[in-house]
């Protein structure tokens, strides 16, 4: 997931906890969203949900909300043969 282009370094505040972290979109391979690994479709689930930079925290915990909601649906399709 990356942060949006602009400036250098900005301090802004995470939509989902409203924490204050440092998005480095001038320094993307610093950033702390690149320590964070997302598929395609968790990238698509969480802008569906959000615009702009979150912060790492956030990105892991809707990763997690993402892999347990896609996990859950696995499983009621299975049980209800669908």
């Amino acid at each position: 997931m990356s942060c949006p282009s602009s400036s250098k370094h900005e301090h802004i505040a995470c939509p989902r906890c409203q924490r204050p972290f440092e998005c480095r979109v001038g320094s993307i391979n610093l950033c702390q969203c690149q320590s964070i690994t997302l598929t395609e479709a968790q990238q698509h689930y969480i802008r569906s949900l959000y615009e702009g930079c979150l912060c790492a925290d956030c990105l892991c915990a809707l990763r997690t909300d993402y892999n347990n909601q896609t996990h859950q649906e696995k499983v009621n399709q299975s049980v209800h043969g669908h």
